[in-house]
């Protein structure tokens, strides 16, 4: 794309606002996600160029869809083993494209409903998650693999066979009845919280946190727990979302820099969101099944009731933190017990479960394993190798307030 027709990051909001949308509406119509996902991305292309020259048009979810369902009919229409449905998709392409020239009204809100769809019983969970994180959460496959701890061209290929697979499947791709939604639940929350996740904390950019992408994991996941008001995990994510989310105002400064949990006005976090979210864990977990949504919101609400970093309950943080690490294998969990038992046991302590983990191949390299080990040696009194692992951190990260931060500390290091 030319600087020309790039589009500008008011039009770049808006798509990624629209798309679930038209995506949700053009595969409930026609049932087949792999050529509406091609159509829409085709159709997501045109506006990028044309609207930035030619202005945002009054129907901007009329134009898009209008202009996806022509390339949508062009590939039937391409397609031999489709032959008979050409006639019969030219009709309703005349009276889809009439009605939606006038205005494009969506039947419903699709986005949920698209997100149990890609949890498609032809597909592994973790292929289901990258392509709803694709089709749906807005994230660029370099973001999704940063997520899965792989590489992007390994990514990129496990999107494209996902697709290929739907497309060869014989399972039809339409909404899942209630039992299918209950069995792809935990693949649908997994989405939304990494959604959320690069939303508020992003894996690359000039910008900390992607407010667009945590407001609208937060939206959705409202609506799932308004669904599922029996599940306790869902209240759980919501709460944990909810109770992470309160810190946003206090976690950078008029420049957009990062500040960390230790140095943040708290007088900043919104108690609303607290209280909130303090109110569901606590009955979600009255329920007597506790998942690890539920866990990580009890921490985040240990952290949030807390006056300061230092007067936080870290003895019951790593009690939970331990719990977490049963039910899975999750690095980053180990990782935040590293902090917390640094916390309880000393900065040694926490150094001996961070030289373990950097042994795991799915955290080679990764910036967060040298900012925790620089945070430990500085609490130590190591300043040396506290200044030599903050140096490492921020070269290996891609957002820029995290690498700038990085680097303020190391220099402060090296000043004192």
């Amino acid at each position: 794309m030319s600087e020309a027709g790039a589009a500008s990051p008011s039009v770049e909001h808006l798509l990624r606002d629209l798309t679930p949308q038209v995506l949700g509406a053009l595969t409930r119509r026609h049932r087949d996600f792999a050529a509406a996902e091609d159509a829409v991305q085709e159709a997501l292309l045109d506006a990028a160029l044309q609207w930035p020259n030619e202005g945002v048009p009054d129907n901007p979810a009329g134009w898009l869809y209008k202009a996806a369902l022509r390339r949508f009919t062009d590939r039937v229409r391409s397609d031999v083993a489709r032959r008979r449905r050409e006639e019969q998709m030219a009709r309703e392409e005349e009276m889809e494209v009439q009605a939606v020239e006038e205005e494009f009204e969506p039947e419903q809100d699709d986005t949920l409903m698209l997100l149990f769809m890609c949890a498609h019983p032809s597909l592994s969970t973790v292929t289901a998650i990258a392509l709803m994180l694709r089709a749906v959460g807005g994230l660029t496959t370099r973001e999704i693999a940063a997520a899965f701890f792989v590489s992007e061209a390994t990514m990129a290929q496990r999107i494209s066979r996902a697709k290929q697979t739907i497309k060869e499947s014989n399972v039809s791709f339409v909404l899942p009845s209630a039992t299918e939604r209950t069995q792809r639940l935990e693949a649908v929350m997994h989405v939304l919280y990494l959604v959320f996740n690069e939303g508020y904390a992003s894996s690359s950019g000039d910008s900390l946190q992607r407010v667009d992408l945590s407001n609208e994991a937060i939206r959705l996941t409202r609506k799932l727990h308004a669904s599922t008001a029996d599940s306790p995990e869902v209240a759980g994510m919501l709460a944990l979302m909810l109770l992470t989310d309160a810190r946003r105002a206090a976690r950078t400064d008029a420049a957009g820099e990062l500040i960390p949990l230790d140095e943040q006005d708290r007088e900043l976090w919104d108690r609303a969101l607290i209280e909130e979210g303090t109110a569901l864990v606590t009955q979600a977990m009255s329920k007597g099944q506790v998942g690890p949504y539920q866990l990580q919101a009890a921490i985040a609400a240990l952290h949030d009731e807390s006056q300061s970093t230092d007067d936080a309950d870290w003895a019951q943080i790593q009690a939970l933190y331990l719990v977490l690490e049963r039910m899975g294998d999750n690095p980053m969990v180990s990782l935040n017990r590293a902090v917390a038992t640094a916390m309880v046991d000393g900065p040694d302590a926490g150094l001996q479960i961070v030289d373990a983990l950097a042994k795991d191949d799915r955290l080679k390299g990764h910036y967060r394993v040298h900012a925790v080990r620089a945070h430990l040696h500085e609490r130590a009194g190591r300043k040396d190798l506290a200044l030599e692992q903050y140096r490492l951190a921020a070269e290996a990260t891609a957002n820029l307030p995290e690498r700038n931060y990085l680097l303020r500390k190391a220099a402060r290091l090296s000043e004192s």
